[in-house]
């Protein structure tokens, strides 16, 4: 069946609307997964009848993030082919199913599994929902619609740093597995009936009577990321990409903990990851803004030496509110730079090649998010997460403005 250009121009304008807070909501229900584990493991970690130890915990989380970077690996091609909207709603209830699931697990190796398979569905989520964010924002705004949606990320992580705060005590560590998957339950009748398609997908289908010949003629979308000179900008991104989820999974899963190293209380050290992902919407709200202004180029290596200083200062252990003030600086910049990636990748890719060059990058970067975990249970384990991991991630992060310095310069924003 042809698709018309005027009933797909009709089509954009009825659902455009819809399209930011959707994909927002979407992307906060992967929000509360990067912080859940955090949250669970530093009472799974005490829990004599789980036998845990750091590195055992690292094997945990690093099984799932794999789900994840494959579920990325693959999204990007498989959305591009068959449509966005039907991958976003295969992919939301998929891991919100296999979360639910979480809550059961009886041992690690269990919860391992169920995190890997969830993870499936989650690593397709992001791309998506950036590749639908690029194409409906307003002209000249493609960097603060990329930056606005990823607050979704954290106002999800920051919901569930509160609900480990009020739900663990009296519930115990399973009820948190449960409030991730409840939105579901609102959030998928909302994708079937509102999300509209990509409009830039169905204009290449209608562009021949025949799908199926066209489908056929088409080019594997993994090539454009290698021609018309995107080769060095691609492996640049990848790059880029490891270093940002590096940071993001690294301090997201094992804050609490390096600061209990340090001296603080749980509660004290669950405050701070509520603080860091505060700091990170603040960051995603201004950097977006930024780099609308000066450029996406610029704004992102600045991002990135910024969180390479503000990491480095968190080494230094202050008194009072200072430590939070010291943390929520850290957020601003460390999170908001990996999303700063993500707009990059948007305005350089053709949109015939934007979903798989965005789902690549998050995939490859999810390499960065399965090391990220491992270094910091190695260092906790050894006993020196404090101070010396910060110093890690303070070097992640001037290797992330490297990279990005690499890429070259991006055409005029979308």
């Amino acid at each position: 069946m042809t698709t018309s250009p005027s009933s797909v121009t009709s089509g954009r304008a009825a659902g455009a609307g819809w399209v930011r807070p959707l994909c927002w909501a979407a992307v906060a229900l992967e929000g509360f997964d990067l912080v859940v584990l955090g949250v669970v493991l530093a009472v799974l970690l005490r829990d004599p009848a789980w036998d845990l130890d750091p590195a055992g915990a690292s094997v945990v989380v690093t099984v799932g993030l794999l789900g994840v970077m494959v579920g990325a690996l693959a999204v990007g091609p498989v959305a591009d082919v068959i449509g966005r909207r039907a991958t976003m709603l295969a992919t939301v209830t998929a891991f919100s199913v296999l979360t639910l699931a979480c809550a059961f697990a009886p041992n690690p190796e269990v919860l391992g599994v169920l995190r890997f398979l969830a993870g499936l569905g989650l690593g397709g989520v992001l791309p998506v929902a950036l590749a639908l964010v690029a194409e409906y924002a307003p002209p000249g705004r493609g960097s603060s619609s990329t930056t606005i949606l990823m607050t979704g990320y954290h106002v999800g992580a920051v919901a569930t740093a509160l609900l480990g705060i009020l739900l663990i005590s009296p519930f115990g560590w399973p009820a948190m597995f449960v409030a991730g998957a409840l939105p579901a339950v609102i959030l998928l009748p909302l994708l079937w009936a509102r999300l509209p398609e990509s409009a830039e997908f169905l204009e290449r289908r209608g562009r021949d009577s025949s799908w199926r010949s066209e489908r056929r003629a088409r080019p594997n979308p993994l090539k454009t990321l290698f021609r018309d000179g995107l080769a060095r900008p691609t492996i640049a991104f990848w790059i880029a990409s490891f270093m940002g989820l590096l940071l993001v999974y690294g301090l997201n899963t094992w804050l609490p903990e390096i600061m209990r190293s340090a001296g603080y209380e749980l509660g004290a050290a669950l405050a701070l990851l509520l603080v860091l992902n505060v700091g990170a919407i603040l960051g995603l709200l201004l950097a977006g803004t930024v780099a609308n202004r000066i450029g996406v180029r610029p704004a992102t290596i600045a991002w990135f030496a910024a969180a390479t200083l503000f990491l480095a200062l968190l080494s230094i252990r202050l008194p009072g509110i200072g430590v939070y003030v010291s943390v929520l600086l850290a957020g601003i910049f460390v999170f908001s730079a990996q999303v700063l990636v993500y707009a990059y990748v948007s305005q350089l890719y053709p949109a015939e090649g934007r979903g798989t060059a965005l789902g690549t990058a998050s995939g490859v970067g999810r390499l960065g998010a399965i090391t990220g975990p491992i270094v910091g249970g190695a260092l906790l384990q050894a006993g020196i997460a404090y101070p010396w991991g910060f110093y890690v991630f303070a070097v992640v992060a001037a290797l992330g403005a490297v990279a990005v310095a690499i890429v070259g310069r991006a055409p005029a924003p979308m």
